[in-house]
């Protein structure tokens, strides 16, 4: 399914300030350095929509980046991809950091148009307890998650076959989806997984 465009379309500091259209919205989060940006940007077919950030948690907007892609020769599927706030690694204080939380944890438990929450993953790191109350706390509120294992070409075959092993057994009861921002590997699988949930088809 071809690009067609691609770019923002909000950026918020809390709900008033998010689209009103209604277009169907796949949220991403994850660590501050998962390469949130990157597998947007891959996802996107673009290079710089979403920003990189040398210093990890800079990121304290919700961003809306609107995708068009061709579904057919005569119709067009367009959807909301969301940018939220990283967690963890960031140094920030903790007033900050609940601020972050509440804005986050609003936007996934009261979001209509959401469809879809992917949580990021490292494949060089385990999971962590964040990981499993975040993917719990989502499944208490009914939204539908997967994970989403970045940075894939980090790892030697071998190695990286081994850590997909170890992170099926870690999250066992979820979709995941192995990629790679940098050769591409794994996007088409994800935008596929994305469309099963945007058609209403978990599985």
């Amino acid at each position: 399914m071809k690009i067609v465009d691609a770019r923002l379309v909000a950026t918020a500091s809390g709900p008033p300030g998010f689209p009103r259209d209604g277009l169907p919205e796949i949220a991403f989060l994850g660590r501050s350095n998962v390469g949130k940006s990157s597998l947007l940007n891959a996802l996107a077919a673009r290079r710089a929509l979403a920003r990189t950030s040398a210093t990890p948690g800079k990121t304290r907007l919700v961003h809306f980046f609107e995708v068009v892609r061709d579904a057919t020769e005569r119709a067009r599927r367009r959807v909301l991809l969301v940018d939220l706030p990283g967690y963890g690694w960031a140094k920030v204080a903790k007033t900050e950091r609940a601020a972050w939380q509440k804005l986050v944890e609003g936007y996934l438990e009261k979001r209509a148009p959401l469809r879809l929450a992917i949580l990021l993953h490292d494949v060089r790191r385990d999971p962590t307890e964040d990981e499993h109350l975040l993917l719990a706390w989502l499944a208490e509120r009914g939204v539908a998650a997967l994970v989403a294992i970045t940075k894939s070409d980090k790892e030697k075959p071998m190695r990286r076959a081994a850590r997909l092993r170890a992170l099926a057994a870690a999250y066992p009861d979820v979709e995941r989806v192995a990629t790679s921002a940098q050769t591409k590997d794994g996007i088409d699988a994800l935008w596929s997984a994305i469309d099963r949930h945007l058609e209403g088809r978990s599985e």
